[in-house]
């Protein structure tokens, strides 16, 4: 894994890192049981570090490949450069043949005013020179249209094997293009997949986070709840019994106070009854003072 790769991976995890802390101090004292996801989100950081890194790295080989192939083409271009110099030289080496061609008509002719000339001086040795001359003519001509056709062969040798390797060298490069392309669309696709990916597990993280946190809030909102109606009910209770309480303590006194009522009245209803006589009894002893027994006006008032 190259170093930049490996410092990129280690960058991004500490931001990430940091982003993750930075949102567990901001939360508030309640949802602190949502804390417990920070060593998940800082391992998927990491492994989504050693992914970026994975791909990077893969991105470097694919691009080593790809100069490789550039540097085949350029050799390819070379190599039918040197063909098309050795294309060149052979034409050359045709055009010498034809004056060397040229040349052997020349000294043909030269022998054909040599052979008149010996006809001229010898009639016995005409029919011989001139044999001679259509001899070495004949021999000349064949010799140059063999010499012709073998270099016409070796011409059309040559520009086949030309047009073979310039075919093969534009085949290999459009291969080349087309399997760069191809490796490129394949890059990208993957590069797509892994990016969709991330992005899904992004999402799903954020997703269950929310979901932690609204389960959060949803349970202390319960337990609130629960806590108020317990509260409610023991207040309820409390103010229930303080009420029964006082209800009994005022039906006692009720019955109290009608009790005093009832004994008052009866009292002066036994006074009144009982007034007259004692008020007489009194006025005939007046000077009794105090009698051996209990009068009756004791009595009223024990009772």
């Amino acid at each position: 894994m190259p170093k930049k790769a490996k410092s990129k991976a280690k960058s991004k995890a500490k931001l990430n890192i940091k982003k993750s802390k930075k949102g567990r101090r901001a939360a508030p004292p309640k949802r602190r049981k949502v804390a417990v996801s920070i060593p998940a989100l800082e391992a998927a950081a990491t492994k989504a570090a050693d992914f970026a890194a994975k791909h990077e790295a893969a991105a470097a080989e694919s691009k080593g490949a790809a100069e490789q192939r550039r540097s085949d083409a350029d050799a390819a271009r070379q190599e039918v450069t040197k063909l098309e110099a050795a294309a060149k030289k052979a034409k050359r080496d045709a055009a010498k043949s034809a004056a060397a061609v040229k040349e052997a008509n020349n000294r043909a002719a030269k022998l054909d005013a040599l052979a008149k000339k010996a006809r001229r001086e010898a009639t016995g040795r005409e029919a011989a020179a001139e044999r001679a001359r259509l001899a070495a003519a004949e021999k000349a001509r064949r010799e140059a249209a063999q010499q012709a056709k073998r270099e016409a062969a070796e011409k059309a040798r040559l520009e086949a094997i030309e047009r073979a390797k310039r075919k093969a060298a534009e085949k290999a490069e459009r291969d080349a293009a087309r399997k760069a392309e191809r490796e490129a669309a394949r890059q990208a696709k993957r590069e797509a997949a892994e990016k969709a990916k991330i992005e899904a597990a992004e999402r799903a993280q954020r997703e269950a986070a929310e979901k932690a946190e609204r389960e959060a809030a949803r349970k202390v909102e319960r337990e609130a709840a629960k806590e108020a109606k317990r509260e409610a009910a023991r207040v309820a209770k409390m103010e229930a019994s303080a009420q029964a309480k006082r209800e009994a303590a005022e039906k006692v006194e009720a019955e109290r106070e009608a009790a005093e009522r009832a004994e008052r009245e009866a009292a002066e209803q036994v006074i009144r009854e009982v007034g007259e006589p004692a008020e007489s009894e009194v006025a005939a002893k007046p000077e009794s003072g105090n009698s051996d027994g209990p009068s009756f006006t004791d009595g009223i008032r024990r009772k």
